[in-house]
């Protein structure tokens, strides 16, 4: 097996991985520059991003990212579970001094969410995962690791990424290899996603002639040349100083090449995973456990019994089981069954609003994804920053608007709901 070490996997990137004082101030120039300041300056809101990426990316590349499972139903009732809700404000409320500060498995975050793990981020975004890793420790947010990242886990962790996710097989032998990797990579949080036990099917990347891994095509070359910033900015890019990416994060060994016409992707044997592999995990993982995928009250309990630290709640962004219940709508009776497991919600988060919406029905803290890697594409790492600062923004405002000086105030009263 070819086991990713320590030192082969940074060498690559040995300038490039810094989350400290030298990286946040090449951020900050960045920002400050006037042309760059000017290109920001257009964004006014999350949705922008994905406006923006429908231009300047393969029409397969976005639809990858941004659609979901066969009717996508899913990805729609995610939306509409927060329209579903009214704010209730009230009104001359000393609200000086607000903090939306979060404190998460220990640790304070500046704002009470973090970027969800994408895969293939590097396939939209030069370097994505480390962009993406590097922009929230500048805005002091975390960031989840794709399982199905091209960026070796061990390089994503020295640009600032704690968290890693983990698409792991009811198979024990590999579940102690990656286990064992993403310890010794120095990973403080893993995140197992649960809902995966069969690939999806996922029309729009069909008729969008998107595969994993890609297949050559006449359609493959058309769709790079017709977006000529994407192909010279990310894909020739990456292949002239990093070579063919790989995946390279679901084993303890390098996996296949993103680019390939009869390699299939070794997924293994998820539809084998079960609560004994949950348990097998939490007696190697001497860190934080966290389960992604759970919508059912029940499966809170157990997750709570099992020793798990934390979950999300999520129906994967509505790109598994079409029709999957909204987790927003869930969230209050897996509240009331998680004990004091750390509470997390994604799916269809993209304002201040939004994010306020689900603290108030239980969340601890939110993760949302697709806006943060639209960003990543079309400017790198000062969009990504540009991108959480604007939900920043929006969050203080609404809870200045709503009354509330502190999240810790939030509650279902702040809330009317239409259903």
């Amino acid at each position: 097996m070819n086991v990713v070490t320590a030192k082969d996997a940074t060498r690559d990137d040995s300038r490039a991985t810094s989350a400290g004082p030298q990286g946040a101030t090449a951020v900050r120039a960045a920002i400050r520059d006037p042309a760059t300041n000017r290109r920001l300056r257009r964004f006014l809101c999350l949705d922008d991003f994905d406006r923006a990426a429908r231009r300047f990316l393969p029409r397969m590349l976005h639809g990858f990212v941004a659609g979901g499972a066969e009717t996508e139903a899913s990805v729609r009732a995610n939306r509409a579970s927060f329209a579903a809700h009214a704010l209730v404000p009230r009104v001359l409320v000393d609200t000086h001094g607000r903090s939306q500060a979060r404190t998460l498995f220990g640790r304070r975050h500046a704002a009470p969410f973090g970027i969800a793990p994408m895969g293939l981020s590097a396939l939209l975004a030069f370097r994505g995962d480390l962009v993406l890793a590097r922009a929230a420790a500048a805005s002091g947010i975390p960031m989840v690791l794709s399982a199905t990242s091209l960026i070796p886990m061990e390089v994503v962790s020295q640009g600032g990424a704690d968290w890693v996710q983990a698409y792991l097989p009811g198979e024990p032998d590999r579940i102690e290899a990656l286990v064992g990797r993403a310890l010794a990579a120095g990973f403080g949080t893993l995140m197992l996603t649960v809902d995966i036990p069969v690939p999806a099917n996922r029309e729009n990347n069909t008729r969008n002639g998107f595969t994993v891994p890609l297949e050559p095509s006449l359609r493959l070359v058309w769709e790079g040349v017709s977006h000529p910033s994407w192909l010279f900015g990310t894909a020739a890019r990456t292949l002239l100083r990093h070579g063919m990416p790989h995946f390279e994060n679901m084993d303890a060994g390098r996996g296949p090449p993103i680019l390939s016409r009869n390699l299939v992707r070794a997924t293994g044997a998820r539809d084998r995973l079960d609560w004994t592999h949950v348990a097998l995990i939490r007696r190697l993982w001497p860190g934080k456990l966290v389960i992604k995928g759970i919508l059912a009250p029940a499966d809170a309990a157990r997750a709570a019994a099992a020793g798990v630290d934390g979950i999300v709640v999520s129906n994967h962004g509505g790109r598994q089981l079409d029709g999957a219940v909204a987790p927003l709508r869930m969230l209050p009776a897996i509240r009331a069954s998680a004990g004091g497991m750390a509470v997390m919600l994604d799916g269809g988060i993209r304002r201040g609003t939004d994010v306020l919406k689900a603290l108030a029905l239980g969340a601890d803290f939110v993760l949302i994804g697709r806006p943060f890697l639209f960003a990543a594409a079309i400017g790198g790492e000062p969009m990504v920053r540009h991108a959480a600062s604007l939900l920043s923004a929006e969050i203080d405002r609404d809870m200045a608007l709503l009354g509330i000086r502190s999240l810790d105030e939030l509650g279902p009263e702040h809330l009317m709901s239409d259903t």
